[in-house]
């Protein structure tokens, strides 16, 4: 764009607050309205991959998330007996490769601090309808907002703007969803691996490194347990102790984690969606982060999608001489990238979060040998590292980027 435009960001989580910072940086007005009183971090860790930890060093905050972030450099999965499922290390595709974990809370700081709102920030402001020109949004008190040359919808995968794109394809929820905390790191020994250990597929219970968050320079880590939706009120009806028995018998080393843990409350549920769209735009209003590409977290792609929309949509609109071209080059690009994710993601959830054991047995045995034929481990590591693009394309890392990754993962 040859001028400044004004933007409304709907939602303050990864992408919208990548978003903010990204577009405010490029001189563009923006407005950011989330629904929170008290806009926050939301989820326990995640694991950014190459993709995503190439957008924040493109944002100059790679530093800051390195300060706070705890290097992962294998992600490994086995059954109770100690049977391994899945071993796959970011040196298979390039020794100077490796993930970062890291807690909610820290990322939301640094691409809070990031971005200067000074007074663009509404909080308290649920948007529920956008107006027929898709330039004005209304909020949940009846108050119109804009006009705006641009609204992006990144209120998450429930968003209440997605079907005004008309372009829904899917959008359900997914019917598993997990049990979460954070706990201190302490003297976990697999301090660079994200540990996952399966009971068939029925069960998948995981441990992540997340390192610290400001305020807090407690090293910790990020506990899940999958759990069908549909089962939460028994697991709750049931009590905490039968559930830490349980646990006890099926990984004692992670039982031990949760000494602290005396109270169900002390563990949240999460829930997630698929929705899958055909467009991600349609006249003035664009979807970015889960709104345009909910998917099930088995790939554990999420922050790292948001983080690289943000910045396609800031190249498109730099590059491009209209909205309309900004918003086709920035669908085109970010398409070619997530479909692939989604398509995996869809094909290997019920081997991992299902009722099918039969399923589960045929990835037990053939998960890890898989992996070891000629092209297949390449395509496995590329997928998870974030930089499969579409079925045979590679998403490319720049140089100086991996360089300064090769430093951090000498350390």
């Amino acid at each position: 764009m040859n001028k400044p435009l004004d933007i409304a960001i709907v939602g303050y989580g990864t992408a919208g607050q990548a978003l903010a910072v990204a577009l405010s940086r490029d001189g563009h007005r923006v407005q950011v309205f989330e629904q929170a009183a008290a806009p926050g971090p939301v989820g326990a860790g995640f694991l950014l991959q190459p993709s995503g930890l190439q957008a924040l060093w493109q944002m100059q905050l790679l530093p800051q998330v390195l300060e706070h972030g705890a290097v992962v450099r294998r992600l490994y999965g086995e059954t109770p007996c100690g049977r391994a499922v899945m071993d796959m290390r970011y040196d298979g595709l390039d020794a100077r490769l490796c993930g970062v974990g890291m807690q909610r809370g820290a990322l939301f700081s640094v691409l809070d601090a990031a971005w200067e709102p000074a007074g663009c920030l509404h909080a308290d402001r649920r948007i529920v309808a956008i107006d027929d020109t898709l330039q004005r949004i209304q909020d949940q008190n009846g108050e119109w907002h804009g006009p705006f040359d641009l609204v992006i919808a990144s209120d998450g995968s429930a968003s209440a703007l997605r079907a005004q794109v008309r372009g829904t394809r899917l959008d359900r929820v997914y019917p598993w969803g997990a049990l979460w905390c954070l706990l201190p790191r302490g003297d976990w020994a697999h301090v660079d691996e994200l540990r996952q250990r399966y009971v068939a597929a029925r069960k998948m219970i995981g441990l992540l490194p997340v390192g610290t968050r400001p305020g807090d320079n407690t090293p910790r880590l990020s506990f899940f347990w999958s759990l069908p939706r549909d089962g939460f009120q028994a697991w709750e009806q049931a009590g905490l102790q039968p559930w830490l028995e349980e646990l006890a018998g099926l990984w004692p080393q992670a039982h031990q984690r949760l000494g602290g843990i005396t109270l169900q409350s002390q563990l949240a549920r999460a829930s997630y969606r698929d929705a899958v769209m055909d467009r991600w735009y349609r006249g003035r209003l664009v979807l970015a982060g889960d709104s345009a590409h909910a998917m099930s977290p088995q790939l554990g792609q999420g922050v790292n999608m948001a983080l690289l929309d943000a910045l396609a949509l800031r190249d498109a609109l730099r590059s491009q001489d209209s909205i309309d071209a900004a918003l086709g080059l920035y669908q085109a690009t970010r398409r070619a990238h997530v479909d692939v994710y989604q398509f995996w993601s869809r094909w290997l959830t019920p081997i991992f979060q299902s009722d099918h054991d039969t399923l589960a047995k045929a990835r037990d045995l053939l998960f890890k040998p898989m992996g070891r034929l000629p092209g297949g481990r390449g395509h496995m590591l590329r997928v998870l590292s974030g930089t499969q693009r579409g079925l045979f394309g590679k998403l490319a890392l720049e140089d100086a980027f991996v360089s300064v990754l090769a430093e951090v993962a000498r350390r």
